[in-house]
């Protein structure tokens, strides 16, 4: 995947995101700035979403940790386990705002 491809990719991940987020029950307020998505729980915990070019991977941060995911044709895994980005989101969303969401990214 090139950088143009790659760029595409995350923006459109991150706008899925936020369209998911939309639906919150809860407060949720999220800011997309630069390739940067954060989003703020209503106890001010907040979900950090960063582009990183140069490795091409979407990097997290969240309460629980960093984590760094590769897409590997279809779609976002985490390059530690494997695990996928939907189910690492749908965890940590469910611990800091206390609320479900499900994610097809």
């Amino acid at each position: 995947m090139n950088e143009s491809e790659f760029n595409q990719k995350v923006d459109d991940t991150l706008e899925r995101v936020e369209e998911v987020l939309d639906e919150a029950e809860t407060d949720l307020d999220f800011m997309n700035n630069g390739g940067v998505l954060t989003v703020i729980c209503e106890n001010k915990s907040q979900v950090i979403f960063t582009r990183q070019t140069p490795v091409k991977q979407l990097w997290l941060a969240a309460r629980s940790g960093g984590f760094h995911f590769d897409f590997n044709g279809e779609t976002w895994v985490r390059d530690s386990d494997g695990a996928l980005l939907n189910e690492v989101l749908s965890g940590i969303f469910a611990e800091q705002a206390g609320e479900q969401f499900s994610f097809d990214l």
